[in-house]
């Protein structure tokens, strides 16, 4: 009994034996010059074959069904907010521009090769998660919260977080109020079905308030200027971009007072409907590339100036040829089913996360917002790009 395990044993081992073999032998390159099959990295990323050039798609993965979807339609179908200055806003010209407006551009940049073809979508706070759901819109980038409900109830994914916020209250400056402490017996104008409404009544438990809700922040603006509530509670950058467009006729930014306390955590960033991976993927990596571009020095200026550059993660981030030592050249594709180099497209249409924080946001705009927690982990920030690799 005893002998015949052995032989069985001694059997199915000649067998796997003969399998890696023959294995072996279709995945060899010829080291002479002469034709020879592709090989691919095993985690679906660089090919590369003797002194040419070719890239895969990554090793099984499947096509995603959004992505073929707004590839045949040829627009990205982005939802968005449209009355947030400095994040999603209609300009006197009719153009959507913003911060959150610049991120539709840089997916439809790396998906279509056309940062303009986005169709924008304006959403309120309550119509917002359910037009994802529905498959109206391909993508929301639109102040939105993330929460463990959201991410695990509603059917939805979120991604790499593109802003670090938190929840303030704003006042006017001739209300006498200079902590939320102060607030007893007061009525505060706040966005119905959102997080921040949520978070009111638990920072008020306590204090006396009658919360006064609206559906979009036009109509708080209207009760507001009309003396209907005495605060005005939103998240910070939201209630910034408020104050920046403060009418002059209403006394302008300086009649307002956004007040020191946060009273929450609120990242915002992109989401997309569960059950594409691949979609979620792309999206994920459209904001990571601009954290890496700017950890990286890229810009929409020089991105274009790298030809000659060393730098072996600059090379793959922007899709330009590696040579190792045995002079096989490969251009690195990690397998999200994009052009190669998408990164330096993404670049050249809308910068690097810092261009796009400072043209929207920053310093020298209107709202200047400092970077704080958003800006870079090397300047003590929370922005991390993980590996391009």
């Amino acid at each position: 009994m005893k002998r015949y395990r052995f032989l069985v044993a001694l059997a199915a081992l000649m067998l796997i034996l003969a399998a890696c073999t023959e294995a072996a032998d279709t995945t060899t390159t010829a080291g002479d010059g002469s034709e020879a099959p592709d090989t691919t990295a095993g985690d679906g990323g660089t090919t590369t074959t003797d002194g040419e050039t070719s890239t895969t798609e990554g090793a099984g993965a499947p096509a995603g069904e959004t992505l073929a979807e707004v590839q045949s339609r040829g627009t990205l179908n982005c939802g968005v907010n449209d009355a947030v200055p400095g994040f999603g806003f209609v300009d006197d010209s009719g153009a959507f521009v913003g911060f959150d407006i610049d991120y539709c551009r840089a997916l439809a940049a790396a998906v279509l090769g056309d940062p303009e073809a986005v169709t924008y979508i304006p959403l309120t706070a309550e119509t917002r998660l359910t037009a994802l759901q529905s498959g109206e819109i391909d993508v929301l980038i639109r102040n939105t919260t993330r929460t463990a409900t959201r991410d695990g109830s509603e059917g939805l994914t979120f991604l790499t977080t593109t802003f670090y916020d938190g929840q303030g209250m704003m006042v006017t400056a001739d209300s006498g109020f200079t902590s939320i402490d102060d607030m007893t017996d007061t009525n505060i104008c706040v966005l119905s079905g959102t997080t921040t409404e949520l978070n009111l009544a638990t920072r008020m438990a306590g204090i006396a308030h009658t919360p006064v809700t609206f559906d979009d922040n036009e109509q708080i603006q209207a009760a507001f200027l009309a003396g209907q509530c005495d605060g005005w509670t939103s998240d910070k950058s939201q209630l910034s971009g408020v104050r920046s467009a403060w009418p002059e006729d209403q006394g302008g930014p300086e009649a307002l007072v956004i007040l020191e306390e946060t009273f929450s955590k609120e990242p915002l960033g992109p989401l997309v409907r569960d059950g594409d991976s691949q979609w979620a993927q792309i999206v994920d990596w459209v904001v990571i590339v601009t954290i890496q571009a700017e950890e990286s020095g890229i810009t929409s200026e020089n991105v274009g100036t790298f030809a000659d550059t060393e730098d072996a993660e600059i090379r793959r981030l922007l899709g330009l040829e590696i040579t190792d030592d045995e002079g096989n050249v490969s251009i690195f594709d990690p397998g999200l089913g994009l052009e190669p180099g998408f990164a330096a497209a993404v670049i050249g249409a809308v910068g690097n996360y810092g261009e796009i924080y400072d043209r929207n946001v920053g310093p020298d705009t209107a709202l200047g917002l400092e970077r704080g927690v958003n800006a870079l982990w090397t300047d003590g920030g929370l922005l991390y790009a993980p590996p391009y690799r």
